[in-house]
């Protein structure tokens, strides 16, 4: 390994020491109760709330997925999907936190999203609390394998290790540190990270078109790959019989530029519904100390998220300017940025922000599992099998979970040519038809009943999966994102479905109302 290479291996070591040190810090405070371990005792201030949500809902895929799109495809899908983002987080913020934060403190004092579902329709036989739990696990099983990848992608890139070695070596390491602190310290790291993220963002954005000769030398340079910079047209790489984009004279190859419909711009700008389903981001609506605060967590958020995409996207078509055939792959291509940090950084520098990558990864690695092991230990086993159970009990159920996920994730990741971004879309697509169309319901529609419930979150998921597997395939107006169709399905079975059975109790009638105005 060569000296710049040590480095940066030093800087990136530094930085997960620190992650462990807040694991360790909060580790006491974490497992006082199953309270604190899985929600934080609902003690979360404004910004550490905002940073937090939006660090673990972005992941490894803004600095590796996203960028990768941009460099590959050019402008349009990337910013289709950033700009649906950017809408859905403001509105979520917007509408969901407030409400969602005084129905769970009503609806039973609930500490995770299936609690919150079961307890808002006051379930006596627990089958909305066990769907719902099932897919957290099913979806985050695949949101953590992406995760690993990114790990297993970033040190195999910058310092040539073995991928699967070093794609194991970030799962332990996450689940070390989940295992030890809880979502206590999940928020306070992922405060750091989210600094991080940005701050690594920045830098390479302002390097890059430093070396590229500015933005205007950008643009004019990918001006000549057809529809590379149209918001209706995509750049169609020339592939060769291995899949990899053809080179001639130093030069990559295009083809015509692929068409880029309306329809298609709206599969990705519904990227934006996902957020009312995804429980990492909701999670710390219901964990904020007080409702009141979520206007300013609000404000932060959204700016940390609109600075975060549009460097990102930038970065990638600076990165196809500076080395057009450096990365052949569409897989290949999601480490552009770190090989802009590592070409234009001083060693030391590129691996603080090397750790930026880490950071993301690490920052919805550790709310995925830790999620996903609530749903098993809180909802499943106490909350269904057995009631009795001891706190003691859960957590030592939950951290059974958590190895478990984990290796299960692992084995999704052991295939490096895995593409980040389709991974995450798939499970981001799961979360918003399973869940999305449900919470607004939940929290907006005093006639949503049980079976309503049920049958929305069942076909929003089954949907996920046939149209991805089976319909899109077929290509034409079939090809767009499965969570369009998915969440139109699911809410329209909720509305069916609620008005065919009868009426909600007049009790849940008198907890919506409280709900609206709840002080808390």
């Amino acid at each position: 390994m060569s000296s710049s290479s040590i480095q940066m291996l030093i800087s990136m070591i530094l930085y997960i020491a620190v992650v462990l040190f807040i694991g360790v810090y909060f580790a006491k405070r974490a497992n006082a109760n199953s309270e604190n371990y899985y929600i934080g005792g609902r003690s979360l201030g404004p910004w550490v709330a905002a940073f937090s949500a939006e660090a673990s809902d972005m992941s490894g895929w803004l600095l590796m997925g996203l960028p990768g799109l941009a460099y590959w495809t050019g402008l349009a899908d990337a910013f289709w999907t950033a700009l649906g983002l950017l809408i859905g987080t403001y509105i979520n913020w917007l509408f969901v936190a407030k409400r969602l934060r005084r129905y769970s403190h009503v609806a039973n004092n609930s500490i995770t999203i299936p609690d919150f579902f079961s307890n808002r329709f006051h379930e006596k036989k627990k089958v909305i609390m066990m769907i719902s739990s099932l897919l957290i696990l099913i979806f985050f099983c695949v949101y953590a394998s992406s995760c690993f990848v990114t790990c297993g992608k970033l040190f195999s890139a910058m310092f040539g290790f073995n991928y699967h070695s070093m794609m194991i070596v970030g799962v332990i390491l996450v689940l070390t540190y989940t295992f030890i602190g809880g979502f206590l310290a999940e928020s306070a790291s992922d405060f750091m990270q989210a600094i991080v993220m940005v701050f690594a963002l920045v830098v390479i954005l302002v390097f890059g078109t430093i070396n590229a000769g500015g933005l205007g030398a950008v643009f004019e340079n990918l001006n000549s790959i057809p529809g590379f910079l149209e918001f209706f047209s995509l750049g169609n790489p020339a592939l060769d019989e291995t899949g990899h984009q053809i080179v001639e004279n130093g030069m990559p190859l295009f083809s015509e530029a692929a068409p880029y419909s309306a329809l298609s711009a709206l599969s990705m700008l519904a990227w934006g519904l996902g957020y009312f389903g995804v429980p990492q981001v909701l999670l710390r609506f219901m964990a904020i100390r007080k409702a009141d605060e979520l206007t300013k967590s609000r404000r932060i958020g959204t700016i940390w998220v609109l600075i975060s995409l549009a460097t990102s996207v930038t970065i990638g078509l600076i990165g196809r300017t500076l080395y057009p055939t450096a990365l052949t792959t569409a897989s290949e291509s999601e480490n552009i940025f770190s090989l802009l940090a590592s070409s234009m950084l001083h060693p030391l520098f590129a691996g603080l922000v090397m750790a930026g990558i880490f950071a993301a990864t690490i920052s919805s690695s550790d709310s995925y599992l830790l999620i996903a092991a609530s749903a098993v230990a809180k909802n499943i086993y106490q909350g269904i099998f057995k009631k009795d159970a001891k706190d003691r009990d859960v957590m030592r159920v939950s951290r059974v979970t958590l190895i478990l996920i984990a290796l299960f994730g692992a084995i999704i990741a052991l295939d490096e040519e895995s593409v980040i971004f389709t991974i995450v879309s798939f499970a981001w697509a799961g979360f918003g038809a399973a869940f999305g169309p449900l919470m607004l319901f939940s929290l907006f529609w005093k006639r949503t009943t049980r079976q309503g419930a049920i049958a929305g979150m069942v076909s929003g998921a089954a949907v996920v999966f046939i149209w991805n597997l089976f319909i899109k395939p077929l290509g034409g107006i079939f090809a767009i994102y499965e969570l369009l169709p998915a969440f139109i399905i699911s809410s329209l079975v909720i509305v069916i479905v609620s008005l065919l059975t009868p009426d909600v109790s007049d009790e849940i009638k008198e907890e919506f109302e409280k709900a609206k105005n709840f002080e808390c």
